[in-house]
Protein backbone atom coordinates (compact mmCIF):
# COMPACT_ATOMS: atom_id res chain seq x y z
CA UNK A 1 0.00 0.00 0.00
CA UNK A 2 2.51 2.48 1.04
CA UNK A 3 4.73 1.65 -2.47
CA UNK A 4 1.77 2.40 -4.32
CA UNK A 5 0.79 5.71 -2.82
CA UNK A 6 4.56 6.49 -3.09
CA UNK A 7 4.10 5.60 -7.30
CA UNK A 8 0.79 7.68 -7.32
CA UNK A 9 2.90 11.28 -5.69
CA UNK A 10 5.83 10.66 -7.57
CA UNK A 11 3.21 9.98 -11.28
CA UNK A 12 1.18 12.89 -10.34
CA UNK A 13 4.65 15.37 -9.70
CA UNK A 14 5.66 14.34 -13.29
CA UNK A 15 2.41 14.81 -14.58
CA UNK A 16 2.45 18.24 -13.45
CA UNK A 17 5.82 19.72 -14.70
CA UNK A 18 4.84 20.22 -18.32
CA UNK A 19 1.70 22.54 -16.84
CA UNK A 20 4.09 23.84 -14.79
CA UNK A 21 6.84 24.50 -17.43
CA UNK A 22 3.70 25.87 -19.64
CA UNK A 23 2.95 28.28 -17.37
CA UNK A 24 5.96 29.60 -16.45
CA UNK A 25 6.92 30.37 -20.12
CA UNK A 26 3.65 32.33 -20.47
CA UNK A 27 4.03 34.19 -17.88
CA UNK A 28 7.81 35.75 -18.85
CA UNK A 29 7.43 36.59 -22.73
CA UNK A 30 10.84 37.43 -24.29
CA UNK A 31 11.67 39.96 -26.39
CA UNK A 32 10.62 43.27 -23.93
CA UNK A 33 6.81 41.88 -23.92
CA UNK A 34 4.40 41.90 -21.03
CA UNK A 35 0.91 41.25 -21.04
CA UNK A 36 -1.79 43.61 -20.15
CA UNK A 37 -5.53 42.27 -20.08
CA UNK A 38 -4.40 39.08 -21.65
CA UNK A 39 -2.87 40.53 -24.47
CA UNK A 40 1.20 40.64 -25.12
CA UNK A 41 2.03 44.88 -25.51
CA UNK A 42 5.38 46.03 -25.66
CA UNK A 43 6.97 47.45 -22.91
CA UNK A 44 9.63 49.02 -25.10
CA UNK A 45 7.32 50.29 -27.79
CA UNK A 46 8.77 51.80 -31.25
CA UNK A 47 10.03 55.32 -30.92
CA UNK A 48 7.53 57.69 -32.60
CA UNK A 49 6.68 61.69 -32.80
CA UNK A 50 5.19 63.37 -29.52
CA UNK A 51 6.23 60.01 -27.14
CA UNK A 52 9.02 60.80 -24.67
CA UNK A 53 11.17 58.63 -22.87
CA UNK A 54 9.06 58.47 -19.87
CA UNK A 55 7.17 55.77 -21.89
CA UNK A 56 10.21 53.48 -21.15
CA UNK A 57 10.48 51.27 -17.84
CA UNK A 58 13.21 52.31 -15.75
CA UNK A 59 16.17 50.38 -16.41
CA UNK A 60 15.55 51.63 -19.88
CA UNK A 61 15.40 55.37 -19.12
CA UNK A 62 18.82 54.86 -17.08
CA UNK A 63 20.40 54.00 -20.05
CA UNK A 64 19.04 56.56 -22.11
CA UNK A 65 20.39 58.75 -20.09
CA UNK A 66 23.73 57.34 -19.65
CA UNK A 67 23.87 57.45 -23.93
CA UNK A 68 23.13 60.90 -24.13
CA UNK A 69 24.99 62.16 -21.59
CA UNK A 70 28.51 60.35 -23.20
CA UNK A 71 30.43 62.88 -25.54
CA UNK A 72 30.72 60.30 -27.99
CA UNK A 73 28.91 56.75 -29.10
CA UNK A 74 28.70 54.01 -25.97
CA UNK A 75 30.04 50.69 -25.53
CA UNK A 76 28.16 48.09 -24.01
CA UNK A 77 30.81 47.80 -21.07
CA UNK A 78 30.42 51.64 -20.58
CA UNK A 79 26.75 51.40 -19.80
CA UNK A 80 27.95 48.18 -17.53
CA UNK A 81 30.00 50.34 -15.41
CA UNK A 82 28.10 53.03 -15.13
CA UNK A 83 25.03 51.40 -14.09
CA UNK A 84 26.41 48.57 -12.01
CA UNK A 85 24.74 45.89 -14.44
CA UNK A 86 25.86 42.61 -15.88
CA UNK A 87 26.98 42.59 -19.89
CA UNK A 88 24.39 40.71 -21.47
CA UNK A 89 21.22 42.40 -19.97
CA UNK A 90 22.73 45.38 -20.71
CA UNK A 91 23.71 44.66 -24.51
CA UNK A 92 19.89 43.12 -24.62
CA UNK A 93 18.52 46.33 -23.46
CA UNK A 94 20.59 48.34 -25.79
CA UNK A 95 19.64 46.42 -28.82
CA UNK A 96 16.10 46.53 -27.93
CA UNK A 97 16.15 50.37 -27.72
CA UNK A 98 18.31 50.34 -31.02
CA UNK A 99 15.89 48.15 -32.97
CA UNK A 100 12.82 50.02 -31.62
CA UNK A 101 14.18 53.46 -32.99
CA UNK A 102 15.31 54.93 -29.44
CA UNK A 103 18.99 54.49 -30.09
CA UNK A 104 21.17 54.42 -33.04
CA UNK A 105 23.77 50.96 -32.95
CA UNK A 106 26.98 51.75 -35.18
CA UNK A 107 28.59 49.45 -37.18
CA UNK A 108 31.47 49.12 -34.57
CA UNK A 109 28.62 47.90 -32.29
CA UNK A 110 28.16 51.40 -30.27
CA UNK A 111 25.17 53.27 -29.18
CA UNK A 112 24.66 56.89 -29.24
CA UNK A 113 21.17 58.67 -29.17
CA UNK A 114 21.93 60.72 -32.70
CA UNK A 115 19.70 59.60 -35.39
Amino acid sequence: MRDELEELTVAERVARRPAEQLHAETRTTPGGAGQVAGRAVLLVPQRKLGIDETVLPVDYQRIMDVVRRADTPVMVKQVCGELEMSKEPARSKLNRLAERGWLRKLADGKFTTTL
